[in-house]
C-alpha cells in the first residue's frame, strides 16, 4: 500500500539497495533538536499563522485570542498535521531543503522569514494583550 510505504519511509523502515538513492532518514533524526525539521516546520507554521491572524483581524476585527477561542484550535491542529507531514516526507526520503533552493527562494530566506514570522506572531499577541483588543481596528 502507498500509505504504509510512506509511513515506513518516515519511520525509517525502508531497506537500502546497492543502486538506490541515499538512505531514508529516521523520523527521530529529522525531529532532533539539531535536525532539519523542527525550526523549518515551526517557521512555516508561523508564516501561515501570522498571515491568517492578520487576515482575520482585517476582515472580522477579532484579536488573536478571540480567533483562538472562536474555533481556531481545530484549524491550527489541521494545519500543523498537514504541513508537518508534507515537510517530513521529502526529508525522510533524503531530499535536503538546500538541494531545492533557488537564488531568490533560498532555504536561508525561508528560515529568516520563519524566524521573523515567529517573532511577529508573539509581538502581535503581546501587543493585543496589552492594548486589550485588536491591533487593527
Amino acid at each position: 500500500m502507498a500509505t504504509s510505504s510512506v509511513m515506513q519511509s518516515i519511520m525509517g523502515g525502508q531497506k537500502e539497495d546497492a543502486g538506490s538513492p541515499p538512505k531514508a532518514k529516521v523520523l527521530f533524526d529529522l525531529l532532533a533538536f539539531k535536525g532539519p525539521a523542527p525550526e523549518r516546520i515551526n517557521g512555516r507554521l508561523a508564516m501561515i499563522g501570522f498571515v491568517a491572524a492578520i487576515a482575520v483581524e482585517l476582515s472580522k476585527g477579532e484579536d488573536v485570542f478571540a480567533q483562538i477561542s472562536n474555533g481556531g484550535i481545530p484549524w491550527f491542529l489541521l494545519t500543523t498535521g498537514v504541513l508537518s507531514v508534507a515537510s517530513l516526507i521529502p526529508l525522510s526520503n533524503g531530499v535536503s531543503v538546500e538541494s531545492k533552493s533557488k537564488p531568490f527562494w533560498s532555504s536561508d530566506a525561508e528560515m529568516l522569514n520563519g524566524r521573523f514570522a515567529m517573532l511577529g506572531l508573539v509581538a502581535l499577541a503581546l501587543t493585543e494583550f496589552v492594548k486589550g483588543g485588536a491591533l487593527i481596528v
